[in-house]
């Protein structure tokens, strides 16, 4: 039980830095231009 709820800490606090970072709008941006390379629209 104690393992569990620290690797969700870990996970929570990892999250919360890449956020910080912005590092979600880097990988939706990724994940777009590969979506419409893979299409064929962009």
């Amino acid at each position: 039980m104690k393992k569990s709820l620290a690797i969700i800490f870990v996970a929570g606090i990892l999250i919360w830095y890449g956020l910080e970072r912005g590092e979600n709008f880097y990988i939706f941006k990724k994940a777009v231009n590969i979506c419409l390379e893979c299409i064929g629209l962009g």
